[in-house]
C-alpha cells in the first residue's frame, strides 16, 4: 500500500512518507505487516485443512514525524479483507502448513488529505508455510518458523497517492512460540523481520523506492474460560524500515506500539468466530490508528 503525494506543505516530506509504511497493522495477519492471531502457532494434524475470511476496519486521524503530531486535521480509513487457505501436512515427522492469504478492499482519505482520493481492489498475493519444530499437544507448546513471501500482483497505478499494492517483492522470516502457563492460561510469543525489495516506478516521476529491514516483536496471553471461548489480549511493537527515495533517505524510521484486546469462539468443532478491537499508544513517524477491529471466521475441513 503506498503514499506518493504530499497534502500539505506543513506535512513535511518524511511525515508523509512514513505515514506510507506506518500503516503496516493495516492488514491481519499480515498482508503488509506480518501481524498473528493468538493461536496461530498451534500446530494441527497432516490432512487438516483450514479456510479462514478476515475482515477489519480501520481509522486513523493523526500524522507525526520524529514522534511530533503534525498541524494537520488528516483522515484515512481502510475495508480490507484477506481470503486464506491453510493446509497441514506431515513431512518426514514435522507438520508444515502451505497456504496462500490474498487481500483485498479499499482505502479512504478525507479531510486535509481528501486529495489522496480513495484506491481500491486487490492486494499482492502472499504465500507462506510454517514448519513446527516443536509439536507438544499435550502440553500445549508449540514452536513454529514461517517465511513469507509477497509477490507484486496487487492493483498499483504510479499516479494514484494511494494504492493496495506495493508493486516490489517483499520476503519475512517469523518465529512463533506457544506455552500453556497453566490449564487455562497460554502464553504466545513472535517475532519477524521483513525485507523489501525496490519500487522502481514510485510516483509520477518514476523515482526509485528502497527500504531498510523492518523488525516486529508481538505477544499475547489466552485465558480459556471455557473448552471453546477465551480471551486474549497482547502488544505489539514495530522498528526499523527507514526509506530512501533515489538514494535520498526520507528519516522515517519506524517506532510503533500496539495493543489489542479480543476473544475467540467455536461454535461449532468446526467453526470458529473471533473478534479484536486495537490501536496504536505510541507512533514515532507515520499515521497513528485511532481505532481498529477485526473480524475472523474459520472453517475446519
Amino acid at each position: 500500500m503506498t503514499m506518493q503525494k504530499s497534502s500539505s506543505a506543513r506535512c513535511g516530506r518524511a511525515a508523509l512518507t512514513a505515514a506510507l509504511f506506518c500503516l503496516g497493522g493495516l492488514l491481519t495477519p499480515d498482508a503488509w505487516a506480518v501481524d498473528v492471531d493468538a493461536g496461530d502457532y498451534t500446530a494441527l494434524p497432516g490432512g487438516t485443512n483450514l479456510g479462514l475470511l478476515y475482515y477489519q476496519y480501520a481509522t486513523r486521524d493523526k500524522l507525526y514525524a520524529d514522534g511530533d503530531k503534525q498541524p494537520i486535521d488528516p483522515k484515512l480509513d481502510s475495508n480490507i479483507g484477506i481470503a486464506r487457505y491453510v493446509h497441514f501436512v506431515n513431512v518426514g515427522g514435522y507438520i508444515i502448513d502451505p497456504q496462500f492469504l490474498l487481500p483485498f478492499g479499499k482505502l479512504k482519505a478525507e479531510d486535509d488529505i481528501s486529495s489522496l482520493g480513495d484506491a481500491s481492489g486487490v492486494g499482492d498475493l502472499i504465500l507462506a508455510a510454517t514448519v513446527w519444530l516443536v509439536n507438544q499437544p499435550k502440553t500445549n507448546t508449540y514452536f513454529g518458523i514461517t517465511p513469507f513471501l509477497y509477490v507484486p500482483t496487487g492493483n498499483y497505478d504510479k499516479d494514484d497517492s494511494l494504492n493496495i499494492g506495493e508493486n516490489r517483492w517483499k520476503f519475512a522470516l517469523q518465529a512463533g512460540y506457544i506455552t500453556g502457563l497453566t490449564d487455562k492460561l497460554a502464553l504466545d510469543l513472535a517475532g519477524d523481520v521483513t525485507l523489501y525489495g525496490k519500487n522502481d516506478k514510485y510516483g509520477s516521476s518514476e523515482a526509485t523506492l528502497k527500504q531498510d529491514a523492518s523488525v516486529q516483536l508481538q505477544g499475547f496471553l489466552r485465558y480459556q474460560l471455557l473448552q471453546n471461548w477465551d480471551l486474549r489480549g497482547g502488544l505489539s511493537y514495530t522498528f526499523g524500515g527507514e526509506t530512501k527515495i533515489d538514494g535520498v533517505s526520507q528519516d522515517d524510521r519506524t517506532k510503533t506500539l500496539k495493543m489489542q484486546v479480543g476473544t475467540a469462539w467455536f461454535l461449532l468443532p468446526t467453526l470458529q468466530l473471533m473478534a479484536n478491537y486495537g490501536r496504536d499508544l505510541d507512533v514515532e513517524n507515520g499515521f497513528k490508528e485511532a481505532n481498529r477491529v477485526n473480524l475472523r471466521v474459520l472453517t475446519v475441513f
